[in-house]
Order: structure tokens, then sequence, then C-alpha cells
């Protein structure tokens, strides 16, 4: 980054990277030198897509005040707060929301005055939540019951194996997209009764890289000795990309998990809005909905098995299944309510009398 300064030491552009400048106040020197300083000590830090994200979201932020002459370093309150009412009209709160988390982090790595803090700014994220609400369209679950389907209907090809073998390891890892392209055979491990576990080296909630060693089922360690005998693979990154003629090439990309998704739900024959709402996210949401749906399983072995901190996303991802064990639910069953059946031989009885 470099500044370019207008003025003795009042207005600057600070340029980033893309051509992009940040119109700043204050003393650019200081400015200049707390954010070098930031990139020295936070590189490596985050994670790639975090860092894309981040750089992503500052662009349109400063951009967007450049357009209108506003000071984009430090911001105002109020500039904030403007941008999220203009944002609000054309996206999604949870987009918005994370905008505002950039615009909050920039201005650490600045070292200047947060003006996210500021109530003007807390205040324009709730009348957002009031007027566009705050619930996120959630990625469809994909359940085992989904997952049997898809695998049934796959191809024989190497590129078909290939993705059995990304939906049946994420479907048991629980593994994000970017730790899944990342996983390497020399990290599997076979256990004596046909199952075995994978070490994700390093997540988004493990950035010092201690890692998260996760299950894989028996079926699934079988797709996985096939793909790997047929691929011929020998080491490093355990999914890869099939070219044409069936040519192993290199690692999957990110974006490729999601189409492999769809296109396999596609050929199952799921509903057009099952597939739609299908994402790189689906198995996660689905396994720790069966998890959360067989009863036996509890909340700290969800977030064990998913590589979640705190409850709050598993929670989302199972807030129907939670629903079995309500208050309600547990009066229908007193009431004999709970079963169809029961349902049934109460309207048959009612007819009778």
């Amino acid at each position: 980054m470099t500044l370019e300064a207008d003025g003795p030491g009042v207005t600057s552009r600070q340029s980033i990277s893309g051509g992009t400048e940040i119109l700043t106040s204050g003393p650019p020197s200081v400015i200049e030198q707390n954010l070098s300083a930031h990139r020295g000590v936070a590189q490596g830090i985050l994670s790639a897509a975090s860092e894309r994200a981040l750089l992503s979201d500052s662009r349109l932020f400063t951009e967007w005040c450049s357009a209108r002459a506003l000071v984009a370093l430090p911001a105002e309150p109020l500039t904030v707060a403007a941008f999220i009412d203009n944002q609000a009209l054309t996206k999604k709160p949870a987009t918005v929301r994370r905008y505002v988390s950039s615009i909050s982090h920039l201005h650490r790595a600045a070292d200047i005055p947060n003006p996210c803090e500021r109530s003007m700014v807390k205040l324009a994220l709730k009348r957002m939540g009031k007027t566009y609400g705050t619930a996120q369209r959630r990625a469809e679950g994909l359940t085992r019951q989904l997952v049997d389907r898809m695998l049934h209907a796959s191809g024989d090809t190497l590129r078909d194996l290939r993705n059995r073998t990304v939906l049946a390891v994420a479907y048991d890892s629980l593994a994000r997209r970017s730790e899944l392209v990342a996983l390497r055979v020399e990290d599997l491990r076979r256990g004596a009764s046909g199952d075995g576990s994978i070490n994700i080296r390093r997540s988004k909630t493990d950035e010092m890289g201690t890692g998260s060693i996760r299950y894989l089922a028996p079926d699934t360690m079988c797709l996985v000795d096939e793909w790997i005998s047929k691929a011929g693979l020998e080491g490093g990154t355990l999914l890869r990309a099939v070219l044409k003629g069936s040519k192993v090439g290199g690692p999957l990309v990110p974006m490729e998990v999601t189409r492999i998704y769809k296109q396999m739900a596609a050929t199952a024959g799921l509903p057009l809005e099952t597939v739609e709402a299908i994402s790189a996210h689906s198995t996660r949401v689905g396994a720790s909905q069966d998890m959360a749906a067989s009863d036996r399983i509890e909340m700290p072995a969800i977030m064990q098995a998913g590589g979640w901190k705190s409850p709050e996303m598993v929670t989302r991802y199972t807030a129907r299944q939670h629903a079995r064990p309500s208050g309600s639910a547990k009066l229908a069953e007193l009431q004999n309510r709970a079963s169809s059946g029961a349902v049934v031989e109460q309207q048959i009885l009612d007819a009778d009398g």
C-alpha cells in the first residue's frame, strides 16, 4: 500500500490492491505506519477466503465513499450508517453485516477510532433487521437419505467415482469446502474394522493449524481406497480434478464442490428447488441434522464432529430437528396425538360417535 497525500496531513488517498483508493483524513504517515505494521503481524493468520472477503468488502465500501466524496478512513458513524441503509436495499442482511465487520477490521488495523462501535451504526443494523429480517436462507441439508440417492444414481466413470468420494468424505467429516479440497492422502488412517479417519490440518476455526481428526465410515473408506487406486495417487492432495480422457489433474478447487453436489443431485432426480438450494455447506448441514434427529447424539458431539466452537450455527442448522423434543411435541405425545395412526383412530371414533 502507498499513500498519495493531497494536503498537509489533513486529507490523503490510500491506494490498495486493484487500484482502489481510500479517501482518508488525519496524518497520512500514522495511518500508513499502522496499516503496514498490522500487515506484517497479521500475515498468514487469516484464511485465503477471509482475506479475499476482507479486500472485496473494503474495496466496495471505499468506492461507495469515493463516489460520494466521503472519507472512508476513519469513517464517520453517519457514513457507515448511510452505507448500511443503502446496501440493505439490494443485499441480504447477512452480507451487509459482513461488510460492517470488514469496515470494523479495517479501522482496527489502522489503529484509529472504530465507527462500527458507535450507537448510530448499531441502530442502523437494528433498523435493517427490523425492516428486512435477520433470517438467512440456509443451504439445503444433504441428509443421509439424499446422499444415498445421489451415490446410487452416480455413473461408472473415474470422474463419477471422484464425485462419490467427495460427497461421502464431506458428509462423514463435515468438512468445509476449503478443508475438503485441502485433504491429503498421507493424513488418512485406516482402522481395524474397516473405518478410518483423516486429519484436517487447518480450518477457519483452527488458524494455528493444530489439526482436527474426523471420522470416516467403512463405506466411505471403500470409496476413498478405490479412488486412490484408480487415480494412481501415491500422496499429496486427495481430491483432484479429472480432465478429459480420465486424466487426473491438480487439486480440486473449492468452487467445484457445489457444482459436483448439484450435478449429482440433478442426476438422482431430486426436485429442482432442492438442487437450486444446495451449496458446498449442504453436507455439513445434512450431517448435523441427521445427528440431531437421532435423539442419541448430544450437542457437544455434534460440535466436535463439525469443528464448531459454539452451538450457534448447529442450532440454526438443526432448528427443525430440535422442534421434535419441544414442549409442544411432548404435549402432543401426552395427548396421544404424536402419531398419524392415533390421529386416524380418533377420526374414526369421531365418525362413529
